[in-house]
């Protein structure tokens, strides 16, 4: 089974994407973001370890019926980089196996292709376990015009903070197999998805045999081993400048 890693900045349209891909071309979607807030929700250990961590620092953390009060949450973190790191400390491994076993149950359900649709792809290494990597973009103005009209409870600079938070849109393209260009119509979306879905959609023998065991371990390592020299090959060159 092909694993997609799909990701894109705040507001770039990734969720548009993801739902294109699941109502047109029938992918099943492993959606980080639901997981995320399943993983927070009362009752389950990253919510305490949530409370535990920041009840002091945030007055209006909880509300009435429990939950987490996530906008509250958000701001704080998004200004704060030391908590954002914490935060991701308690909630990323907890994500991480939940995604894990739903990738899991596809490989089971016999699917050819699956979408990891996870916001921060590569700042979490993930990207290591897919096959192929989609980044959605825009241009920077644009993306801070379409999160303040998103979310209007933002300031500017609320916004903008939420914006540096993430890896920069130029490095998200040097990390990508595909891009998706997401200044235009939506037409012109469309469009782009259904190229990319042509170039990588795994033949009917290639997934027969990956049901295989022997072909199916050597096709997963290989793509394993393949991200992690990819990524070394970066660094490197990162380093030389």
């Amino acid at each position: 089974m092909l694993v997609v890693g799909l990701t894109g900045g705040i507001a770039c349209g990734k969720s548009t994407v993801s739902r294109r891909l699941r109502d047109k071309y029938k992918l099943p979607i492993v959606d980080a973001d639901k997981i995320a807030r399943q993983v927070v929700e009362p009752g389950q250990n990253a919510y305490d370890q949530i409370v535990a961590y920041f009840d002091d620092k945030i007055p209006d953390l909880l509300l009435e019926d429990g939950n987490l009060n996530r906008g509250a949450l958000g701001k704080w973190v998004f200004s704060h980089k030391d908590d954002l790191k914490a935060l991701n400390g308690i909630t990323h491994p907890a994500i991480r196996y939940a995604m894990f076993k739903e990738i899991g149950y596809y490989y089971l359900k016999g699917y050819r292709m699956c979408v990891l649709d996870v916001p921060l792809l590569f700042e979490g290494n993930l990207d290591s376990i897919c096959g192929v990597t989609i980044s959605v973009v825009c241009g920077s103005q644009l993306q801070l015009e379409r999160l303040m009209i998103r979310n209007p409870e933002l300031s500017e600079e609320d916004a903008k903070n939420r914006l540096d938070s993430q890896m920069s849109t130029e490095e998200k393209k040097k990390k990508s197999d595909y891009i998706l260009q997401n200044d235009g119509t939506l037409i012109d979306l469309y469009e782009q998805i259904e190229s990319v879905i042509k170039k990588i959609q795994p033949s009917k023998l290639r997934t027969v045999l990956e049901y295989f065991p022997p072909f199916g371990v050597v096709s997963a390592s290989s793509i394993v081993m393949s991200r992690l020299l990819m990524k070394k090959l970066q660094n490197k060159k990162s380093s030389a400048v």
